[in-house]
Order: C-alpha cells, then sequence, then structure tokens
C-alpha cells in the first residue's frame, strides 16, 4: 500500500502508532493527520513544505511533524527510501520536541530501532501487539537525541516579484552575489531590497543566499561524483575552508563526512 492511499487510514485508532515504509519517489499532495509523524529518510533527499518554508531532509537524517500541521512532502530522488511511523498524541505535552517540524541526523541507534518497525509495515500497532513498549520508548527517546533542529529551510511565497529574484539566485549562485549587486540587476536600491526579503520571506537576503547555497550542496553531495571542491566553487564558494566551515554550521558535519553517511 502507497503512503497516498494510506492517508485516510492514518487518523484511525487514535491511540496506534501506523507503520510506513515507502520505497519510490513521490509527491504527497498537501495533507493533515492527527498523530505526529516520524520519518527517517534513508536514501536520497525528501522535501516538506510548510507553514510558507520549504525544509530539506538529507539522507540519513530524520523529522518530525507534529499532529494538526498542514504540509506538502516530496520525495525527491527514486532511490530514496522512507521510513514512517505516525504517532499517539496523548502525551505530547511531555516535551517542546513533539510541537514544533524539526530535522535531525539520525543516530546508529535510532536507525537499527526504525528498521526494526518494519515488521508492522502497512498496519496499525497497538497494545494488544507484542513488543508495543518498543514503539513507546522509541517514541520517548526522540527528546532526548537531539536539542536543535538544523536549520536547512527556505521560505516560500507567492510574490511574483520575489520569485524572480530568487530564482535568479538559484542560477547565478556559483557566482559572486550581493545585495549590491543583485538590488542593481532588478533596479532597486539596496536599502528596498533588504526590506523586500525582509517582509515577503522573514529572513535577510545574505541569509537566503546562504541556506540555498547549502541546500543546493547537500544536493549535489548526495547526487553527484562532484569533488567537495568542485562543489564549492559551484555554489559561490571561492575557499573550499570558508565552504566547509559554512556547511558545518547548517548540517554538523563536514562535508567529506556528511558524503560518507
Amino acid at each position: 500500500m502507497s503512503l497516498i492511499a494510506s492517508l485516510p487510514d492514518i487518523n484511525k485508532k487514535p491511540a496506534s502508532v501506523f507503520v510506513m515504509h515507502e520505497k519510490s519517489e513521490k509527491l504527497i499532495p498537501s495533507h493533515v493527520h492527527s498523530k505526529g509523524q516520524l520519518s527517517y529518510v534513508e536514501g536520497g533527499i525528501a522535501y516538506i513544505t510548510a507553514e510558507e518554508r520549504t525544509y530539506v531532509v538529507p539522507a540519513r537524517h530524520y523529522f518530525w511533524i507534529p499532529a494538526g500541521l498542514e504540509h506538502t512532502l516530496r520525495i525527491g530522488l527514486f532511490a530514496t527510501v522512507l521510513r514512517s511511523l505516525y504517532f499517539y498524541t496523548h502525551n505530547d505535552n511531555e516535551s517542546p520536541f513533539y510541537r514544533q517540524l524539526g530535522i535531525y541526523p539520525a543516530s546508529e541507534l535510532l536507525i537499527q530501532m526504525i528498521n526494526y518497525t518494519e515488521r508492522w509495515d502497512g498496519r496499525h500497532v497497538t497494545t494488544q501487539d507484542n513488543n508495543f513498549e518498543f514503539l513507546i520508548a522509541l517514541k520517548k527517546l526522540l527528546p532526548e537525541l537531539n536539542n536543535e533542529a538544523l536549520p536547512i529551510v527556505l521560505p516560500v511565497t507567492d510574490d511574483e516579484m520575489m520569485n524572480k529574484i530568487t530564482r535568479y539566485l538559484d542560477r547565478h549562485k556559483s557566482e559572486t552575489l550581493s545585495l549590491a549587486s543583485v538590488s542593481k540587476k532588478f533596479n532597486m536600491s539596496e536599502r528596498s531590497l533588504s526590506r523586500f526579503f525582509q517582509t515577503k520571506l522573514k529572513i535577510s537576503f545574505l541569509q537566503y543566499l546562504k541556506t540555498l547555497r547549502m541546500i543546493k550542496a547537500i544536493e549535489m553531495i548526495i547526487k553527484t561524483n562532484k569533488s567537495i571542491e568542485e562543489i564549492s566553487y559551484d555554489t559561490g564558494y571561492k575557499n573550499p575552508g570558508s565552504f566547509s566551515n559554512a556547511f558545518f554550521e547548517f548540517t554538523h558535519a563536514r562535508p567529506t563526512d556528511f558524503r560518507k553517511r
């Protein structure tokens, strides 16, 4: 059973955990469910869009989506395996972790625990099932694994002019870009362009550009065989050391270690 076909079933049995291990490229349209979602991205990249932001989830990372949050999910590479658990919510007030969307690197312990749940693929697991305590322990473990979500997120907007600017940044990300050069390109003052980003995207121009470059770097590391030095130049960094430091800030891993994963 596919995840799209399973969406109506997820909300059934509020006290259960619904398990779904999906192994194909998909676009899951905007939807909402009454359970918290834990998903581990085994390979490739997943993209979550919620509350006018797109979150990028690289391979060997997991994400938590709180109950009641409308979102769209895109699995962006054919080889991706998405392993998902939809949890009951009666104890969500025990930790702030359960009430916010976040992306986190997956530890070996968590990976093994999630892989173990494949035995329940495609069905609800309840207190009547053997080893339900295992799923209880898994959920309780999550707030203890990571204290800080990775900032791999880009705001999105329907504003036509802003989208022209962000598409330009994407196409020219390997070049030297500055607030001055981009504002001149679009016949705006630097102050106006800076305010435009803050008004439409709630982020500064420089932070948007840096995040865009890091997301493209993650995609190239996962999808291509380019060297880390090539990727640094392709994303606008003239110094591979500076690129490595910026990448570490976003992912808590050096580019070479990230690729090894």
